[in-house]
């Protein structure tokens, strides 16, 4: 995908996703063609897409800030209306195992006090997210919902969430491929409670409300981005139908 002088802002985080993610896909298979260990491809992706996303958006849009995982802190986020909040490599760890898909790149651009264009790309499957045009949710045929999480840290409050729905559970790598498993019709519910940091779920918040999703912090309260502190609690994504029951069972569960 190439750069227009008409480029809007979604189209601007669509293209960044999918061009991070298909630098991405061939820089994995280089590494390990030659023999690189995980942490090298690691290493080398979480750097690579960083680079690339940051000389992007500064060719692109000079006059935003930018809040990255990857990069330093820009003061300028605090002054000015338009923040860019990137996660160049969601899901490292998947990333440097091999044959794993489930890791993504995330480029959301905060205004002010709303999202004002995002993408996820999931770039081993070779698919794009975006607010504009966004997602059509499938409809939901399941008896009982899908609850989804983390793989190597499911925390209490999915637990909590699986037993009072009945859902049946199921665990994913990286926010963004969790997020987007809702997206698709995958899962239903997408509970985190053990901390993230705000380029870990922008994006896909970001994603998941332009199609129509419930997003908050687990006591369904709207999550606040580009704070000065960039760690977050918690993170709920669902369909809108399992909602109340969600937010009722974690509300319900001993602190």
């Amino acid at each position: 995908m190439s750069m227009t002088a008409t480029e809007t802002d979604a189209q601007l985080a669509a293209r960044l996703a999918t061009d991070a993610g298909i630098r991405l896909v061939a820089l994995r298979q280089r590494m390990w063609t030659a023999g690189a260990v995980s942490w090298e491809v690691m290493d080398g992706g979480d750097m690579a897409s960083q680079h690339f996303l940051a000389d992007e958006l500064a060719a692109a849009r000079p006059d935003d800030a930018v809040l990255s995982e990857e990069g330093v802190e820009d003061p300028r986020r605090f002054e000015v209306d338009r923040v860019w909040i990137i996660d160049p490599l969601d899901g490292t760890r998947e990333f440097g195992e091999p044959g794993r898909l489930d890791w993504a790149v995330h480029v959301a651009l905060w205004e002010r006090d709303h999202f004002a264009a995002a993408a996820v790309s999931l770039p081993a499957i070779n698919r794009t997210f975006a607010t504009d045009p966004a997602p059509t949710l499938p409809p939901a045929e399941r008896s009982r919902p899908r609850l989804i999480t983390s793989r190597s840290r499911p925390p209490r409050l999915a637990r909590v969430v699986t037993e009072a729905l009945g859902a049946e559970p199921m665990h994913l790598g990286s926010a963004g491929a969790k997020t987007m498993a809702i997206v698709v019709g995958d899962a239903d519910i997408y509970v985190h409670a053990g901390g993230q940091y705000q380029w870990d779920s922008a994006a896909p918040a970001a994603v998941a409300q332009a199609a129509g999703l419930h997003v908050s912090r687990v006591d369904g309260s709207p999550i606040v981005y580009n704070d000065r502190d960039v760690w977050l609690p918690d993170f709920l994504v669902c369909r809108k139908e399992y909602a109340t029951a969600t937010l009722a069972a974690i509300a319900t569960s001993p602190a």
